[in-house]
């Protein structure tokens, strides 16, 4: 006779194969991030459909038994990047989303192995629409949108190691795109991010704080440009901030 209950056991197997599923070599990807890949390739691998449930924020906390804080982010996470819905109130939870065109484009991107030469792909392409998305966001800030970018900036500041410091970018860069109405672009763009962010800095913890401090100046000056909707001021802050990197 078994120790524990079958569906004890079955539950304890599930746990295992989530844990078992996140990737060993995703470098600075917090739990959360690795969380949402897996919960990505479990919708993509098992031929899930729109409108299909993934379950609850209650059920996914039961099989991989992480904080809700992890789980909530994760969630958000795939949300944003169009993969699944949320749908309050009984008979709700986590479905997945009716995938455009759009959304199926990055879902491909983020699929590209990250080889170093995709890497500098990423990166060269990213820089290529930086000015795009940045003179967008100019364009189409708006009140709520300048105070997101001015919290996050605050964000960084108040980073400890240079590894929070550089996942911090990445969510501003991320919020800046958000307000570009150009989907195409957005997409893109954010694929590129996504690359980058499986990379880790090759000088890290010998980063000197000097540089730190340029690097939040010039995100500042950015911010203060998009606020400003001065397109010019973006398109000078932009440049600067590729060729300094």
């Amino acid at each position: 006779m078994p120790d524990h209950p079958p569906e004890r056991q079955a539950g304890a197997s599930a746990r295992r194969r989530m844990v078992d599923a996140m990737p060993s070599n995703l470098g600075q990807h917090t739990r959360a991030e690795q969380l949402a890949a897996v919960l990505d390739a479990r919708i993509r691998d098992g031929g899930l459909r729109p409108g299909e449930s993934i379950g609850t924020l209650e059920s996914l906390r039961a099989e991989t038994k992480f904080a809700y804080s992890t789980i909530s982010e994760a969630v958000r996470l795939l949300r944003d990047r169009g993969i699944i819905e949320i749908r309050p109130g009984r008979g709700g939870g986590l479905f997945v989303a009716d995938a455009g065109p759009v959304v199926r484009m990055r879902r491909t991107l983020l699929r590209v192995p990250d080889h170093p030469e995709t890497v500098a792909d990423a990166v060269e392409l990213r820089e290529h629409l930086e000015i795009l998305i940045a003179t967008t966001a100019a364009r189409h800030r708006t009140t709520r949108d300048v105070a997101d970018l001015r919290a996050l900036l605050v964000g960084m500041e108040q980073t400890r190691t240079w590894e929070d410091f550089v996942r911090a970018n990445w969510v501003l860069h991320e919020r800046i795109a958000e307000i570009c109405p150009n989907e195409m672009a957005r997409a893109v763009y954010v694929g590129t991010l996504g690359h980058l962010r499986s990379t880790s800095s090759p000088i890290g913890d010998q980063m000197t704080d000097e540089y730190r401090q340029q690097r939040l100046q010039i995100h500042c000056e950015l911010v203060d440009a998009i606020e400003a909707g001065h397109e010019t001021a973006v398109r000078d802050v932009v440049t600067r901030h590729n060729v300094t990197a």
